[in-house]
């Protein structure tokens, strides 16, 4: 318990940076973890399966980064944990294997399975599983179906003797929480210190978004090209530092910490994994020194009898076409195009009794209308980027609609170019999430020859709901007061669940809060963004960072590749809402 345990996180999704792992091996940690899956993902990875049996998993882990790094592992000691089994984790540790067979090396790898829920799905569909925002019934057809797994498979992994632990499908943070499980024998029910274990893995989960990777002063933040990935070092009791590498770029501060702790979370006070129920509305965060910032704070309950499942299926096909426009009255000039290439197209479908497109939506990127919409500022925009997003039922549909972009070069706007290559049709691959009882799977560890399952507890009661959270008294301004952008007085990061996107804002300095907590009401955040919010906005108080989060539901046009947006996955709802007016007192700085 009085050891620091140092871990890495070398990869925030399946095409991140090949220098994260080489450059946290070398600055010595005692586990590398790497994060892979998104939902898109899982279903990539089940059509590469299915035409070859040996893959289902992300193939840069074997071929690319281990490969780098296998020898220095082994020789340090480090141990990794990676979810880049995908749907096929033995795979996986097949091809690991090999290639520690080419270098001479001894490995020992175990494999964690049992989260692909298929087997059970004509069970659940029986039982009326409905999808968690929306409500809608299972599709008659899934692609991939597989549960979040927490960190028990991990742990048992790691005391086996694992030096490599490769998963399916497992909660993003659960590679983190499973190692210092091990490494500090905390139990099953220590529900602070569990809370305070996923917390390290949540901030470490997406790289560099801990380390100055979209943070809201992106000036300050220095040496982009060497940017550190993150390391936490823990102690025994779950509290941590969160640090990079000596000599690398980066920033890490209390507010880059803040801006993650709060990325992608809705309730703070109800942060649900397969192991403990977080709550993160006391999280305090202190600058120890230069690039070192200590987390405490995280308070834990325990979990629901659940297990949430990811689920994809195929939703016809969606196919995207863009153009540049040159000159004045860009914009206006690119929406007529976009609005022709629509109009030309339905009547060929209609001649070739085709269906008609399933969804269609046309945005001039560049003129701030997408995004910003009433609140553009730059209609007048001397160039602007066409973009024309379709769905239809059929790809013969779309391969029409692909031939129909180029056209526009020589036919309609002066200033028409960067047609590039003919847009290609894909497959329109929808998420669908749901609850399964955590008795129904049986997690298994496979290592050394052997095979054991991992004892997860069962039955648990529902997470009772939250109490409320002591919040700051709200100051509202004056008519005299001048105004500022919010970018001023708070950081902000926003981020997506489903086709929900949450904001977290936090205030520049604590004493700015009430006047932050009088103005961003959830009804007003809802009219600053009501052009790209459909639902409800939810605001949370989080008074242990002097901050705010605010869940946007029905704000991602579906979400994922659900969405035709260029931005289907909320990452620019942070910069506009930081470009809202809010009043200050005369001389508040």
């Amino acid at each position: 318990m009085d050891r620091t345990i140092r871990i890495g996180g070398a990869s925030g999704f399946w095409g991140d940076s090949s220098v994260g792992a080489p450059q946290l091996v070398a600055a010595g940690v005692d586990y590398l973890v790497f994060d892979y899956l998104a939902e898109l993902t899982m279903s990539l990875l089940a059509a590469a399966r299915g035409k070859d049996a040996s893959l289902g998993y992300a193939t840069d882990f074997v071929q690319v980064t281990m490969k780098s790094i296998l020898r220095d592992v082994v020789a340090k000691g480090t141990r990794v944990v990676s979810n880049a089994g995908g749907v096929n984790p033995q795979a996986c540790a097949a091809a690991l294997q090999a290639l520690a067979a080419e270098q001479g090396i001894a490995l020992q790898v175990a494999v964690v399975t049992g989260d692909d829920v298929q087997a059970l799905v004509p069970q659940l569909r029986e039982q009326g599983v409905r999808e968690l925002q929306s409500g809608a019934p299972l599709p008659d057809r899934l692609l991939t179906a597989n549960a979040y797994l927490g960190a028990l498979p991990v742990r048992d992994a790691l005391a086996a003797g694992a030096q490599v632990v490769i998963t399916g499908r497992c909660v993003d943070s659960a590679v983190t929480l499973g190692a210092l499980m091990h490494a500090y024998g905390w139990r099953e029910d220590d529900w602070d210190r569990l809370a305070q274990g996923s917390l390290a893995g949540h901030v470490i989960e997406c790289g560099c978004q801990a380390t100055g990777g979209l943070h809201t002063d992106w000036e300050q933040v220095p040496d982009w090209a060497h940017i550190g990935y993150p390391i936490v070092e823990c102690q025994g009791d779950g509290s941590f530092v969160v640090t990079k590498g000596n000599g690398t770029g980066g920033l890490v501060t209390t507010a880059v910490v803040a801006e993650q702790v709060l990325y992608e979370i809705g309730d703070p006070r109800r942060y649900l994994l397969p192991d403990v129920t977080c709550d993160f509305t006391d999280v305090r965060l202190e600058q120890l020194g230069e690039h070192r910032v200590r987390v405490t704070g995280a308070r834990g309950l325990p979990p629901g009898p659940q297990y949430k499942v990811s689920a994809t299926y195929m939703d016809g096909w969606r196919c995207t076409g863009q153009l540049t426009i040159v000159g004045f009255d860009a914009a206006r000039k690119a929406q007529r195009t976009g609005e022709a290439i629509l109009a030309r197209t339905r009547e060929l479908f209609a001649q070739r009794r085709w269906l008609p497109y399933t969804r269609t939506r046309i945005e001039v990127l560049g003129a701030e209308v997408a995004n910003y919409g009433p609140h553009a500022r730059t209609h007048d925009v001397r160039e602007a980027v066409l973009q024309v997003a379709v769905m239809h039922p059929q790809k013969e549909a779309l391969e029409l609609f692909a031939r129909e972009i180029a056209p526009a070069g020589t036919s309609w706007s002066p200033g028409t170019t960067g047609a590039g290559g003919r847009p290609s049709p894909s497959p329109a691959i929808r998420q669908f999430a749901f609850l399964v009882d955590k008795g129904l799977l049986k997690p298994q560890v496979h290592a050394g020859g052997t095979v054991h399952a991992v004892d997860v507890p069962t039955g648990q009661a529902p997470v009772p709901p939250p109490e409320p959270v002591p919040a700051v008294d709200a100051v509202l301004p004056r008519p005299d007061w001048p105004q500022v952008p919010l970018l001023q007085l708070a950081w902000a990061r926003s981020g997506d669940k489903g086709n929900h996107s949450n904001i977290g804002v936090i205030a520049r300095r604590p004493e700015w809060l009430p006047w932050l907590r009088g103005q961003l009401t959830p009804e007003r955040v809802k009219e600053w963004l009501g052009h790209l919010v459909q639902g409800d906005v939810l605001r949370y108080d989080v008074p242990g960072l002097h901050a705010m989060n605010f869940l946007c539901t029905d704000a991602l046009d579906g979400g994922g590749m659900a969405s035709l947006r260029n931005d289907p996955l909320g990452k620019g709802m942070a910069q506009i809402l930081l470009s809202l007016p809010v009043a200050v007192p005369p001389g508040w700085r």
